[in-house]
């Protein structure tokens, strides 16, 4: 690619998302659904003004970095620490159910012959990026409601971290067994070992991280070295344990959460994400899905995933719930504030498109179970919000 080729991409990606972008806010819908708008129409769907290349995917891949880095410093550890029994079963249950429903749904649509051979881990992806949870709708929709600090509010706060830690460990797992060479015992092996050295070596980083916070708070050089250990932290992750990168990049982020200058360092790190490779993350998405070769097929299976990915989600945290000893409203409360995808949806499929276990038609899947979830949880939040005022109301009269 030539380098005023470059230059032409990068500008059309950029202006092009952020006027999507906002036109999408201004419509109450995720940011990001307008991004990856940009990108179809820029991209081979349409207009063709812009086309896939080596240059634009290692910006993504940085894009996909800073992303999971900022979720890491975003991950309170003490909430984490005090959530208990509850928030860790709501959140193994939206996990499996999800993910073994998008793989049953797969094995439906295409033959449950692939049981057995590589295909099968195919169609278990497909259930890994049903297991991802967004809960920046929710959190908006409780905060206009009053009801982000009660309990159903924190429960799903915390249900929501919990599912990300372990739906990166899915992730990581699922990813791992690609290679048909590697024994289950390995793999296991392999993930345990890169924790603990991120346990290990980790906490020897935060108590230097701390003591420079210390000596030179609100310094450039802080969110800087915090950069270069999400980027040294994937490429071990990658390299030398065979996990995502992501995962690294994510563990960086919990590494240095509770440092005084994690905030500073997550707006820092916001500022290029916000920029420029976020946009061209989201953007690339759409790049890299071409509408014209959809088919029923495919119409049909996404139309199964966005229903399979909304009610397993309801079903799997909100019966759980129930179980825990929170009431049937409540709980289908909790289930319908989980039941969101967003960035780390997208996420988990750019990941899967790099290493051959999906393929970029199915990114139309994942667009639509996002637009859906963030239009209806806010409004069936409501909803079940207002039929509790409304029952209030009438036990008081």
């Amino acid at each position: 690619m030539e380098k005023l080729e470059i230059l032409r991409s990068v500008a059309v990606i950029i202006i092009t998302a952020k006027l999507f972008g906002l036109a999408a806010r201004r419509l109450k819908a995720p940011q990001v659904v307008g991004e990856i708008i940009a990108g179809l129409i820029l991209g081979p769907s349409l207009l063709k003004w812009v086309h896939p290349s080596d240059f634009l995917s290692g910006m993504a891949e940085i894009g996909v970095i800073l992303l999971m880095f900022s979720a890491g410093l975003e991950t309170n550890l003490n909430k984490l620490k005090k959530t208990g029994v509850k928030s860790t079963a709501i959140a193994c249950s939206g996990v499996f159910v999800p993910l073994v429903a998008g793989t049953l749904l797969f094995l439906g649509f295409y033959g449950f012959d692939y049981i057995g051979s590589d295909k099968f881990f195919h169609a278990v992806f497909i259930g890994t990026i049903l297991t991802a949870t967004s809960v920046s709708i929710t959190v908006q929709a409780l905060k206009e409601l009053g009801k982000l600090s009660d309990e159903v509010g924190t429960t799903i706060l915390s249900a929501a971290i919990i599912d990300d830690v372990i739906g990166i460990l899915v992730l990581t797992m699922v990813i791992s067994f690609r290679d048909t060479s590697s024994k289950i015992t390995d793999v296991i092996l392999r993930t345990i070992a890169f924790f603990i050295l991120a346990v290990g070596v980790g906490f020897i980083i935060y108590k230097v991280m701390k003591w420079l916070d210390m000596k030179y708070p609100h310094t450039q050089r802080i969110p800087i070295l915090g950069l270069a250990l999400a980027l040294a932290l994937s490429y071990i992750a990658d390299k030398y344990f065979g996990i995502a990168d992501i995962t690294g990049a994510y563990v960086a982020g919990i590494i240095l959460s509770s440092l005084d200058d994690s905030e500073y360092i997550d707006r820092k790190m916001d500022v290029n994400s916000y920029m420029i490779f976020g946009p061209i993350f989201f953007a690339s998405i759409g790049l890299q899905t071409d509408l014209r070769s959809l088919d029923m097929t495919i119409l049909l299976f996404s139309l199964g995933f966005v229903l399979v990915g909304l009610i397993s989600k309801i079903i799997g945290c909100g019966l759980i719930s129930r179980v825990c000893g929170f009431k049937g409203k409540d709980a289908l409360k909790i289930g319908v504030g989980m039941m969101t995808r967003g960035e780390v949806a997208l996420i988990v499929s750019k990941k899967g498109l790099e290493v051959e276990m999906l393929e970029s038609k199915y990114f139309t899947s994942v667009i639509l179970l996002i637009i859906v979830s963030s239009i209806l949880t806010p409004i069936l939040l409501k909803m079940l919000y207002a039929k509790d005022a409304t029952q209030d109301s009438v036990e008081e009269s």
